[in-house]
Protein backbone atom coordinates (compact mmCIF):
# COMPACT_ATOMS: atom_id res chain seq x y z
CA UNK A 1 0.00 0.00 0.00
CA UNK A 2 1.19 3.48 -0.86
CA UNK A 3 2.92 5.22 2.12
CA UNK A 4 0.83 8.34 1.67
CA UNK A 5 -2.33 6.28 1.70
CA UNK A 6 -1.23 4.52 4.89
CA UNK A 7 -0.46 7.84 6.52
CA UNK A 8 -3.81 9.21 5.43
CA UNK A 9 -5.63 6.22 6.89
CA UNK A 10 -3.71 6.59 10.17
CA UNK A 11 -4.51 10.30 10.40
CA UNK A 12 -8.15 9.59 9.65
CA UNK A 13 -8.25 6.87 12.30
CA UNK A 14 -6.72 9.16 14.91
CA UNK A 15 -9.08 11.95 13.92
CA UNK A 16 -12.06 9.64 14.23
CA UNK A 17 -10.91 8.47 17.66
CA UNK A 18 -10.42 12.06 18.86
CA UNK A 19 -13.81 13.09 17.50
CA UNK A 20 -15.48 10.11 19.13
CA UNK A 21 -13.85 10.95 22.46
CA UNK A 22 -14.93 14.57 22.19
CA UNK A 23 -18.51 13.43 21.67
CA UNK A 24 -18.18 11.03 24.59
CA UNK A 25 -16.80 13.79 26.83
CA UNK A 26 -19.60 16.13 25.79
CA UNK A 27 -22.15 13.53 26.94
CA UNK A 28 -20.21 12.81 30.14
CA UNK A 29 -22.12 15.34 32.23
CA UNK A 30 -24.19 15.25 35.45
CA UNK A 31 -27.76 14.03 35.39
CA UNK A 32 -29.95 16.90 34.29
CA UNK A 33 -31.85 18.38 37.23
CA UNK A 34 -34.26 21.25 37.54
CA UNK A 35 -32.78 23.58 40.11
CA UNK A 36 -35.68 24.51 42.37
CA UNK A 37 -34.15 26.25 45.40
CA UNK A 38 -35.90 25.64 48.69
CA UNK A 39 -37.74 28.46 50.43
CA UNK A 40 -35.81 29.71 53.44
CA UNK A 41 -35.92 27.29 56.39
CA UNK A 42 -36.46 28.72 59.86
CA UNK A 43 -33.46 27.95 62.07
CA UNK A 44 -32.41 29.37 65.43
CA UNK A 45 -28.71 30.00 64.94
CA UNK A 46 -28.27 31.82 68.24
CA UNK A 47 -29.78 28.97 70.25
CA UNK A 48 -27.83 26.33 68.37
CA UNK A 49 -24.52 28.16 68.81
CA UNK A 50 -25.13 28.62 72.52
CA UNK A 51 -26.13 25.00 73.03
CA UNK A 52 -23.22 23.61 71.01
CA UNK A 53 -20.78 25.78 72.93
CA UNK A 54 -22.19 24.62 76.26
CA UNK A 55 -22.22 20.96 75.16
CA UNK A 56 -18.52 21.18 74.25
CA UNK A 57 -17.74 22.39 77.78
CA UNK A 58 -18.99 19.08 79.20
CA UNK A 59 -16.16 16.51 79.16
CA UNK A 60 -17.97 13.40 77.96
CA UNK A 61 -14.75 11.48 77.36
CA UNK A 62 -15.15 7.76 76.76
CA UNK A 63 -12.56 5.20 77.81
CA UNK A 64 -12.04 1.51 77.12
CA UNK A 65 -11.85 1.13 80.92
CA UNK A 66 -15.32 2.19 82.02
CA UNK A 67 -14.15 2.69 85.61
CA UNK A 68 -12.23 5.72 84.31
CA UNK A 69 -15.27 7.34 82.69
CA UNK A 70 -16.81 10.35 84.40
CA UNK A 71 -20.44 9.28 84.15
CA UNK A 72 -21.56 12.48 85.85
CA UNK A 73 -20.47 14.34 82.70
CA UNK A 74 -22.95 12.32 80.63
CA UNK A 75 -25.68 13.06 83.19
CA UNK A 76 -24.80 16.74 82.86
CA UNK A 77 -25.07 16.57 79.06
CA UNK A 78 -28.45 14.83 79.30
CA UNK A 79 -29.65 17.53 81.68
CA UNK A 80 -28.47 20.20 79.22
CA UNK A 81 -30.47 18.56 76.43
CA UNK A 82 -33.55 18.40 78.64
CA UNK A 83 -33.25 22.06 79.66
CA UNK A 84 -32.54 23.47 76.19
CA UNK A 85 -34.96 21.33 74.19
CA UNK A 86 -38.16 21.20 76.23
CA UNK A 87 -40.52 20.31 73.35
CA UNK A 88 -38.47 17.24 72.50
CA UNK A 89 -38.64 16.04 76.08
CA UNK A 90 -42.35 16.78 76.25
CA UNK A 91 -43.28 15.15 72.94
CA UNK A 92 -40.78 12.36 72.33
CA UNK A 93 -40.30 9.26 74.46
CA UNK A 94 -36.81 9.22 75.97
CA UNK A 95 -34.98 6.07 77.09
CA UNK A 96 -31.49 5.67 78.55
CA UNK A 97 -29.94 2.53 77.11
CA UNK A 98 -26.89 0.90 78.66
CA UNK A 99 -24.67 3.22 80.67
CA UNK A 100 -25.55 6.51 78.98
CA UNK A 101 -26.85 6.06 75.43
CA UNK A 102 -30.07 7.86 74.50
CA UNK A 103 -33.00 6.69 72.41
CA UNK A 104 -35.73 9.20 71.55
CA UNK A 105 -38.91 8.04 69.79
CA UNK A 106 -41.04 10.53 67.87
CA UNK A 107 -44.18 8.57 67.05
CA UNK A 108 -45.47 8.95 63.51
CA UNK A 109 -49.10 8.97 62.45
CA UNK A 110 -48.70 5.73 60.48
CA UNK A 111 -47.19 2.95 62.64
CA UNK A 112 -47.13 0.57 59.66
CA UNK A 113 -44.30 2.55 58.04
CA UNK A 114 -40.73 1.62 58.95
CA UNK A 115 -39.10 4.36 61.09
CA UNK A 116 -36.13 6.47 60.08
CA UNK A 117 -33.21 6.88 62.49
CA UNK A 118 -30.79 9.76 62.95
CA UNK A 119 -27.64 8.76 64.82
CA UNK A 120 -24.86 10.47 66.70
CA UNK A 121 -22.48 9.90 69.58
CA UNK A 122 -22.17 11.97 72.72
CA UNK A 123 -18.61 10.98 73.63
CA UNK A 124 -15.36 12.60 72.56
CA UNK A 125 -11.73 11.55 72.59
CA UNK A 126 -9.37 12.96 75.22
CA UNK A 127 -6.82 15.66 74.54
CA UNK A 128 -3.31 14.20 74.32
CA UNK A 129 -1.34 14.94 77.47
CA UNK A 130 1.18 17.70 76.95
CA UNK A 131 -0.61 19.26 73.97
CA UNK A 132 -3.05 21.43 75.91
CA UNK A 133 -0.82 24.50 75.56
CA UNK A 134 -0.84 24.08 71.77
CA UNK A 135 -4.52 24.99 71.58
CA UNK A 136 -5.38 28.57 70.64
CA UNK A 137 -8.46 28.20 72.86
CA UNK A 138 -8.74 25.72 75.71
CA UNK A 139 -9.86 22.27 74.49
CA UNK A 140 -13.15 22.27 76.42
CA UNK A 141 -13.79 26.02 76.42
CA UNK A 142 -16.51 26.05 73.76
CA UNK A 143 -15.19 29.52 72.92
CA UNK A 144 -16.88 31.48 70.16
CA UNK A 145 -14.10 33.37 68.45
CA UNK A 146 -12.76 34.30 65.01
CA UNK A 147 -15.79 32.86 63.24
CA UNK A 148 -15.51 29.43 64.89
CA UNK A 149 -16.71 27.48 67.88
CA UNK A 150 -13.68 25.83 69.46
CA UNK A 151 -13.23 22.65 71.43
CA UNK A 152 -13.22 18.89 71.49
CA UNK A 153 -16.39 17.63 69.81
CA UNK A 154 -16.93 20.73 67.66
CA UNK A 155 -16.56 18.57 64.54
CA UNK A 156 -16.62 15.04 66.01
CA UNK A 157 -19.48 15.17 66.68
CA UNK A 158 -21.44 17.32 69.10
CA UNK A 159 -22.14 19.68 66.19
CA UNK A 160 -24.10 16.83 64.58
CA UNK A 161 -25.91 15.63 67.74
CA UNK A 162 -26.94 19.11 68.82
CA UNK A 163 -27.84 19.88 65.19
CA UNK A 164 -30.30 16.97 65.06
CA UNK A 165 -31.86 18.03 68.37
CA UNK A 166 -32.08 21.62 67.18
CA UNK A 167 -33.78 20.57 63.94
CA UNK A 168 -36.34 18.39 65.74
CA UNK A 169 -37.11 21.10 68.32
CA UNK A 170 -37.66 23.61 65.52
CA UNK A 171 -39.89 21.19 63.60
CA UNK A 172 -41.97 20.73 66.75
CA UNK A 173 -42.22 24.51 67.10
CA UNK A 174 -43.35 24.63 63.45
CA UNK A 175 -46.11 22.12 64.23
CA UNK A 176 -44.69 19.37 62.01
CA UNK A 177 -46.10 15.89 62.71
CA UNK A 178 -44.27 13.00 61.04
CA UNK A 179 -46.16 10.37 59.08
CA UNK A 180 -43.33 7.94 59.78
CA UNK A 181 -41.80 7.42 63.24
CA UNK A 182 -38.47 9.20 63.76
CA UNK A 183 -35.84 7.75 66.10
CA UNK A 184 -32.90 9.68 67.54
CA UNK A 185 -30.13 7.31 68.65
CA UNK A 186 -27.16 8.80 70.48
CA UNK A 187 -24.47 6.38 71.64
CA UNK A 188 -22.07 7.07 74.49
CA UNK A 189 -18.86 5.23 73.52
CA UNK A 190 -18.40 5.31 69.76
CA UNK A 191 -14.82 6.50 70.19
CA UNK A 192 -13.89 3.24 71.94
CA UNK A 193 -13.16 1.05 68.94
CA UNK A 194 -14.70 -2.42 69.14
CA UNK A 195 -16.03 -1.80 72.65
CA UNK A 196 -17.68 -4.93 74.10
CA UNK A 197 -20.27 -2.67 75.73
CA UNK A 198 -21.10 -0.55 72.70
CA UNK A 199 -24.07 1.72 73.34
CA UNK A 200 -25.17 1.83 69.72
CA UNK A 201 -25.15 -1.96 69.56
CA UNK A 202 -27.38 -2.04 72.63
CA UNK A 203 -29.85 0.39 71.06
CA UNK A 204 -29.92 -1.65 67.86
CA UNK A 205 -30.44 -4.89 69.79
CA UNK A 206 -33.26 -3.27 71.76
CA UNK A 207 -34.99 -2.14 68.56
CA UNK A 208 -34.52 -5.57 67.01
CA UNK A 209 -36.06 -7.22 70.08
CA UNK A 210 -39.11 -5.00 69.55
CA UNK A 211 -39.42 -6.12 65.94
CA UNK A 212 -38.34 -2.76 64.52
CA UNK A 213 -37.06 -2.65 60.96
CA UNK A 214 -35.63 0.74 59.94
CA UNK A 215 -36.29 2.43 56.62
CA UNK A 216 -32.97 4.29 56.77
CA UNK A 217 -30.14 5.40 59.03
CA UNK A 218 -28.22 8.69 58.90
CA UNK A 219 -25.02 9.02 60.91
CA UNK A 220 -21.76 10.99 60.83
CA UNK A 221 -19.43 10.46 57.89
CA UNK A 222 -18.76 12.73 54.95
CA UNK A 223 -18.98 16.48 55.19
CA UNK A 224 -19.24 19.10 52.44
CA UNK A 225 -15.74 19.82 51.15
CA UNK A 226 -15.06 22.69 48.73
CA UNK A 227 -12.98 21.46 45.78
CA UNK A 228 -11.49 24.17 43.61
CA UNK A 229 -8.83 23.50 40.97
CA UNK A 230 -8.65 26.38 38.45
CA UNK A 231 -9.67 25.23 35.00
CA UNK A 232 -10.68 21.78 36.27
CA UNK A 233 -13.38 21.92 38.94
CA UNK A 234 -15.13 24.35 41.25
CA UNK A 235 -17.67 22.33 43.24
CA UNK A 236 -18.53 21.26 46.77
CA UNK A 237 -18.18 17.52 47.32
CA UNK A 238 -20.86 16.11 49.63
CA UNK A 239 -19.47 12.68 50.48
CA UNK A 240 -22.16 10.16 51.44
CA UNK A 241 -20.58 7.19 53.17
CA UNK A 242 -22.23 4.02 51.90
CA UNK A 243 -19.83 1.68 53.70
CA UNK A 244 -16.98 1.75 56.17
CA UNK A 245 -13.80 -0.18 56.54
CA UNK A 246 -13.27 -2.85 59.13
CA UNK A 247 -10.70 -2.56 61.89
CA UNK A 248 -8.37 -5.06 63.49
CA UNK A 249 -5.19 -5.17 65.55
CA UNK A 250 -2.80 -8.10 65.46
CA UNK A 251 0.06 -8.70 67.87
CA UNK A 252 3.05 -10.44 66.27
CA UNK A 253 5.60 -11.92 68.66
CA UNK A 254 8.77 -13.98 68.62
CA UNK A 255 11.08 -15.33 71.31
CA UNK A 256 14.84 -15.52 71.66
CA UNK A 257 17.49 -16.25 74.24
CA UNK A 258 17.79 -13.45 76.77
CA UNK A 259 20.76 -12.48 78.87
CA UNK A 260 23.12 -9.60 79.51
CA UNK A 261 23.46 -6.96 76.84
CA UNK A 262 27.26 -7.08 77.15
CA UNK A 263 27.37 -10.38 75.22
CA UNK A 264 24.68 -9.97 72.57
CA UNK A 265 24.00 -12.22 69.58
CA UNK A 266 24.17 -10.82 66.06
CA UNK A 267 20.42 -10.29 66.15
CA UNK A 268 18.34 -9.87 69.28
CA UNK A 269 14.64 -10.62 69.33
CA UNK A 270 14.02 -7.01 68.36
CA UNK A 271 16.55 -7.29 65.52
CA UNK A 272 14.69 -10.31 64.17
CA UNK A 273 11.44 -8.44 64.60
CA UNK A 274 12.82 -5.68 62.38
CA UNK A 275 12.89 -8.18 59.50
CA UNK A 276 9.31 -9.14 60.30
CA UNK A 277 8.27 -5.48 60.13
CA UNK A 278 10.00 -5.12 56.77
CA UNK A 279 8.17 -8.19 55.47
CA UNK A 280 4.84 -6.67 56.55
CA UNK A 281 5.47 -3.16 55.24
CA UNK A 282 7.05 -4.28 51.97
CA UNK A 283 4.11 -6.54 51.15
CA UNK A 284 1.03 -4.35 51.19
CA UNK A 285 -2.41 -5.68 50.30
CA UNK A 286 -3.29 -5.55 46.62
CA UNK A 287 -5.14 -2.46 45.44
CA UNK A 288 -8.50 -2.54 43.71
CA UNK A 289 -10.68 0.11 42.12
CA UNK A 290 -13.96 -0.88 43.75
CA UNK A 291 -17.51 -0.01 42.73
CA UNK A 292 -17.48 2.66 45.46
CA UNK A 293 -14.42 4.35 43.95
CA UNK A 294 -16.00 3.98 40.50
CA UNK A 295 -19.09 5.79 41.75
CA UNK A 296 -17.04 8.58 43.31
CA UNK A 297 -14.90 9.08 40.19
CA UNK A 298 -17.98 9.09 37.98
CA UNK A 299 -19.80 11.73 40.05
CA UNK A 300 -16.75 13.98 40.37
CA UNK A 301 -15.61 13.42 36.77
CA UNK A 302 -18.94 14.51 35.31
CA UNK A 303 -18.62 17.83 37.16
CA UNK A 304 -15.17 18.78 35.86
CA UNK A 305 -14.32 21.03 32.92
CA UNK A 306 -14.68 19.77 29.36
CA UNK A 307 -10.91 19.42 29.11
CA UNK A 308 -10.79 17.16 32.18
CA UNK A 309 -13.83 15.19 31.06
CA UNK A 310 -11.95 14.18 27.91
CA UNK A 311 -9.75 12.10 30.16
CA UNK A 312 -12.12 11.16 32.98
CA UNK A 313 -14.83 9.85 30.68
CA UNK A 314 -12.41 6.99 30.05
CA UNK A 315 -11.77 6.25 33.72
CA UNK A 316 -12.67 2.57 33.38
CA UNK A 317 -9.80 2.13 30.91
CA UNK A 318 -7.41 3.94 33.23
CA UNK A 319 -7.90 1.66 36.24
CA UNK A 320 -4.41 0.08 36.04
CA UNK A 321 -2.82 3.54 36.08
CA UNK A 322 -5.18 4.78 38.79
CA UNK A 323 -4.33 1.82 41.02
CA UNK A 324 -0.60 2.57 40.77
CA UNK A 325 -1.03 6.29 41.35
CA UNK A 326 -3.50 5.94 44.24
CA UNK A 327 -1.43 3.19 45.89
CA UNK A 328 1.49 5.58 46.22
CA UNK A 329 -0.47 8.39 47.86
CA UNK A 330 -1.29 7.44 51.49
CA UNK A 331 -4.61 9.26 51.59
CA UNK A 332 -5.71 7.77 48.26
CA UNK A 333 -4.31 4.31 49.02
CA UNK A 334 -6.76 3.96 51.88
CA UNK A 335 -9.59 4.00 49.34
CA UNK A 336 -8.25 1.11 47.28
CA UNK A 337 -6.71 -1.37 49.70
CA UNK A 338 -6.64 -2.71 53.21
CA UNK A 339 -4.09 -0.53 54.96
CA UNK A 340 -1.27 -1.67 57.21
CA UNK A 341 0.21 0.36 60.06
CA UNK A 342 2.83 -0.97 62.49
CA UNK A 343 2.03 1.15 65.52
CA UNK A 344 3.54 -0.31 68.71
CA UNK A 345 6.65 -2.29 69.67
CA UNK A 346 7.77 -4.00 72.85
CA UNK A 347 11.01 -5.71 73.84
CA UNK A 348 13.19 -5.71 76.90
CA UNK A 349 12.05 -4.01 80.11
CA UNK A 350 15.51 -2.46 80.54
CA UNK A 351 18.25 -1.11 78.27
CA UNK A 352 20.97 -3.53 79.42
CA UNK A 353 18.80 -6.68 79.23
CA UNK A 354 18.42 -8.74 76.06
CA UNK A 355 14.75 -9.20 75.21
CA UNK A 356 13.45 -12.73 75.57
CA UNK A 357 10.36 -11.76 73.67
CA UNK A 358 9.68 -9.02 71.15
CA UNK A 359 6.33 -8.04 69.76
CA UNK A 360 4.70 -5.43 67.56
CA UNK A 361 1.10 -4.37 67.19
CA UNK A 362 -0.15 -3.84 63.66
CA UNK A 363 -3.36 -2.01 62.83
CA UNK A 364 -5.30 -2.87 59.69
CA UNK A 365 -8.27 -1.03 58.15
CA UNK A 366 -10.03 -3.76 56.23
CA UNK A 367 -11.71 -3.19 52.85
CA UNK A 368 -15.30 -4.34 52.33
CA UNK A 369 -15.13 -7.75 50.71
CA UNK A 370 -12.24 -8.83 52.91
CA UNK A 371 -12.31 -10.14 56.48
CA UNK A 372 -10.24 -10.10 59.64
CA UNK A 373 -9.39 -13.75 58.92
CA UNK A 374 -8.05 -12.70 55.50
CA UNK A 375 -5.66 -10.35 57.26
CA UNK A 376 -4.19 -13.21 59.30
CA UNK A 377 -3.82 -15.33 56.18
CA UNK A 378 -1.98 -12.44 54.52
CA UNK A 379 0.39 -12.10 57.48
CA UNK A 380 1.14 -15.83 57.49
CA UNK A 381 1.96 -15.61 53.80
CA UNK A 382 4.24 -12.56 53.77
CA UNK A 383 6.20 -13.06 57.01
CA UNK A 384 9.26 -15.18 56.19
CA UNK A 385 10.03 -16.03 59.82
CA UNK A 386 7.53 -18.82 60.45
CA UNK A 387 8.37 -18.98 64.15
CA UNK A 388 6.32 -15.89 64.93
CA UNK A 389 3.07 -15.97 66.87
CA UNK A 390 0.17 -14.07 65.32
CA UNK A 391 -2.55 -13.10 67.80
CA UNK A 392 -5.73 -11.12 67.16
CA UNK A 393 -6.07 -8.37 69.76
CA UNK A 394 -9.50 -7.23 68.60
CA UNK A 395 -11.46 -5.77 65.74
CA UNK A 396 -14.67 -5.50 63.80
CA UNK A 397 -15.50 -6.60 60.28
CA UNK A 398 -16.15 -4.14 57.41
CA UNK A 399 -19.72 -2.95 57.07
CA UNK A 400 -22.20 -3.88 54.39
CA UNK A 401 -22.40 -1.64 51.33
CA UNK A 402 -25.62 0.38 51.15
CA UNK A 403 -27.37 1.00 47.81
CA UNK A 404 -27.22 4.31 45.96
CA UNK A 405 -30.70 3.94 44.48
CA UNK A 406 -32.67 3.98 47.74
CA UNK A 407 -35.08 6.78 48.54
CA UNK A 408 -32.84 7.89 51.43
CA UNK A 409 -29.73 8.25 49.26
CA UNK A 410 -31.72 10.04 46.57
CA UNK A 411 -33.21 12.36 49.18
CA UNK A 412 -29.76 13.34 50.48
CA UNK A 413 -28.60 13.91 46.91
CA UNK A 414 -31.65 16.01 46.02
CA UNK A 415 -31.55 18.11 49.19
CA UNK A 416 -27.83 18.83 48.72
CA UNK A 417 -28.34 19.96 45.12
CA UNK A 418 -31.39 22.09 45.79
CA UNK A 419 -29.62 23.83 48.67
CA UNK A 420 -26.69 24.74 46.42
CA UNK A 421 -26.31 23.64 42.79
CA UNK A 422 -22.53 23.57 43.30
CA UNK A 423 -22.99 20.64 45.67
CA UNK A 424 -22.12 17.24 44.20
CA UNK A 425 -23.32 14.32 46.31
CA UNK A 426 -21.19 11.23 45.75
CA UNK A 427 -20.84 7.83 47.43
CA UNK A 428 -17.61 7.13 49.25
CA UNK A 429 -15.94 4.70 51.64
CA UNK A 430 -15.56 5.84 55.26
CA UNK A 431 -12.03 5.15 56.53
CA UNK A 432 -12.83 5.20 60.24
CA UNK A 433 -15.57 3.56 62.24
CA UNK A 434 -19.01 4.89 63.10
CA UNK A 435 -21.97 3.73 65.16
CA UNK A 436 -23.89 3.20 61.91
CA UNK A 437 -22.44 -0.28 61.34
CA UNK A 438 -24.29 -1.50 64.44
CA UNK A 439 -27.65 -0.94 62.74
CA UNK A 440 -27.13 -3.03 59.61
CA UNK A 441 -28.90 -5.95 61.30
CA UNK A 442 -32.15 -3.93 61.15
CA UNK A 443 -31.55 -1.66 58.16
CA UNK A 444 -30.26 -1.98 54.58
CA UNK A 445 -30.03 1.75 53.87
CA UNK A 446 -27.29 3.01 56.17
CA UNK A 447 -25.65 6.34 55.25
CA UNK A 448 -22.94 8.44 56.82
CA UNK A 449 -23.16 12.16 56.12
CA UNK A 450 -22.79 15.27 58.26
CA UNK A 451 -24.19 18.29 56.40
CA UNK A 452 -21.70 20.97 57.45
CA UNK A 453 -19.29 22.76 55.09
CA UNK A 454 -15.81 21.88 56.29
CA UNK A 455 -12.62 23.48 55.05
CA UNK A 456 -10.20 20.59 54.31
CA UNK A 457 -7.62 22.13 56.66
CA UNK A 458 -10.01 21.48 59.55
CA UNK A 459 -10.13 17.73 58.88
CA UNK A 460 -6.86 17.29 60.72
CA UNK A 461 -8.25 18.92 63.85
CA UNK A 462 -10.61 16.00 64.51
CA UNK A 463 -8.98 14.05 67.36
CA UNK A 464 -6.21 16.65 67.09
CA UNK A 465 -5.31 20.14 68.25
CA UNK A 466 -7.53 23.20 67.74
CA UNK A 467 -10.67 21.29 66.78
CA UNK A 468 -13.22 23.86 65.68
CA UNK A 469 -16.12 24.42 63.31
CA UNK A 470 -17.06 27.44 61.23
CA UNK A 471 -20.15 29.28 62.40
CA UNK A 472 -20.90 30.08 58.74
CA UNK A 473 -21.68 26.38 58.16
CA UNK A 474 -24.48 26.23 60.76
CA UNK A 475 -27.45 27.56 58.80
CA UNK A 476 -27.19 25.09 55.91
CA UNK A 477 -26.42 22.22 58.29
CA UNK A 478 -29.53 22.80 60.38
CA UNK A 479 -31.68 23.40 57.31
CA UNK A 480 -30.50 20.08 55.87
CA UNK A 481 -31.56 18.12 58.98
CA UNK A 482 -35.02 19.72 58.89
CA UNK A 483 -35.50 18.99 55.20
CA UNK A 484 -34.18 15.46 55.54
CA UNK A 485 -36.66 14.65 58.32
CA UNK A 486 -39.55 16.32 56.51
CA UNK A 487 -38.75 14.48 53.28
CA UNK A 488 -38.25 11.00 54.70
CA UNK A 489 -40.78 11.12 57.54
CA UNK A 490 -43.63 12.49 55.43
CA UNK A 491 -44.24 9.34 53.43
Amino acid sequence: MDKKLKAGIAVAAVGSAVAANLIKAKKFVPEERVNEPYPAERVDLERYSKNLSDAIKIKTISNVDESKVDWAAFDELHALFEERYPLIHKTLKKEVVGKASLLYTWEGKNPELDPIALLGHQDVVPVSAGTEQDWEHEPFSGDVADGYIWGRGAVDMKNHVVGVLEAVETLLEDGFVPERTVLLCFGHNEEVVASPDNGAKKISALLESRGVRLDSVLDEGGAILPIKVPGIIDKNLAGIGIAEKGYCDYRISLTAKGGHSSTPPNHTALGKMADVIKDIENNQFKSEITSIVDGLLDKVGRNTSFLARNLLCNAKYLKPVLKVVMSNIPQAASFVRTTTAVTMAEGSPQANVLPQKASVAVNFRVMPGQTIADVKTHLQKVIKNKNVEIELIGGQEPSNISPTDSRAFKAIEEICFRMNNKNVAAPYLVMGGTDARNYQNICDNVYRYSPFMLDPKLLGTMHGTNERIEIASFEDGLAFFKRYIKTLASC
